[in-house]
């Protein structure tokens, strides 16, 4: 993981996986992708459905990065963090 996060580029990670994560960062640094973009992603071998559902997260996560920086959210502790991790694989995600 800590290689992926390092570069994903050079990591040993599948090359369906490199073609999702570079379209994932030209979608967050340029704010938009070309049907080219999606058409290598495809030709890599990741579905539509994958495309699909790995934009929403990156779209989830941009979202709140932003709000986050809006609103000035403090970051908590990795304790914390660790106390969240532990109530939601106990309860699960709760609206």
């Amino acid at each position: 993981m800590d290689k992926v996060l390092d570069d994903w580029r050079t990591a040993d990670i599948s090359p369906k996986l490199k073609a999702a994560l570079g379209l994932l960062e030209t979608l967050v640094k340029t704010e938009t992708v070309s049907a080219d973009d999606v058409a290598a992603v495809l030709a890599a071998g990741v579905s539509r459905a994958q495309v699909v559902r790995a934009v929403q997260v990156a779209a989830a996560f941009t979202m709140i990065v932003r709000l986050a920086d809006t609103f000035e959210f403090a970051i908590q502790s990795d304790e914390g963090f660790l106390s969240d991790a532990k109530m939601l694989l106990k309860r699960g995600y709760v609206m």
